[in-house]
């Protein structure tokens, strides 16, 4: 489907195909009892557990993704 821009618009799968290699998502979690972050691939798969929300941006970062936080 093309936009009024003439740009085609994008499904939602189609979004997270192209999103999977460029971006990684970091949510507050609690995990045995002391928080945590989770890091998630686009496609929702859990990628780790990690202690603070620094390490766990540059453990993104480290891997050529761009951290994005979810609340």
């Amino acid at each position: 489907m093309l936009t009024e821009h003439g740009m085609k618009s994008l499904t939602q799968a189609e979004w997270q195909a192209s999103m999977v290699n460029q971006v990684a998502y970091i949510k507050p979690v609690v995990e045995n009892g002391q928080p945590a972050f989770s890091v998630h691939a686009a496609d929702g798969t859990q990628l780790a557990i990690i202690g603070d929300r620094e390490t766990a941006f540059a453990a993104v970062r480290s891997h050529d993704l761009e951290p994005v936080s979810v609340h």
